[in-house]
């Protein structure tokens, strides 16, 4: 599938690391490095603006690396890009850790997924069917 992307920044575009990467590495279009001190969040612009298709979104998520090295994720984890969306993809991140942390210029913060999407026509019920859950939720399902 093909997206039309527009490059503002010095970076290349994102890209997936290894042939059966879901997700592309986006990096920082900053002039000098920002840093981001404990449990501070930043908007950090990438220069890029997009027209994704009718029917799908651009999510974004999270590094690993940077989360178990770093302490640094999304904020807004997965945050949504709609299609009808036309201004510059920045990114929130925030970090998690007990020491500052130094963006540096054309770094790979965040990864960027293009996943399809459907949407739904809500049908009001008075009751809905049962299952062998129920109603049961956060845990309910035990830990093994």
């Amino acid at each position: 599938m093909k997206v039309k992307i527009v490059n503002k920044s010095g970076n290349p575009l994102p890209s997936y690391a290894t042939e059966l990467s879901a997700g592309m590495d986006v990096r920082a279009d900053i002039p000098a490095p920002i840093t981001l001190g404990p449990l501070e969040r930043v908007l950090v612009p990438t220069g890029l603006y997009v027209a994704l298709p009718a029917g799908y979104e651009l999510q974004v998520r999270p590094r690993s690396g940077m989360a178990i090295k770093h302490g640094i994720t999304v904020l807004n984890t997965p945050g949504t890009v709609d299609a009808d969306y036309r201004g510059e993809l920045c990114t929130i991140l925030v970090n998690l850790s007990n020491e500052p942390y130094e963006i540096q210029p054309g770094e790979r913060i965040a990864q960027y997924v293009v996943a399809k999407h459907e949407h739904v026509e809500w049908e009001e019920v008075d009751s809905l069917d049962e299952t062998a859950r129920g109603a049961g939720g956060f845990g309910s399902t035990g830990t093994k």
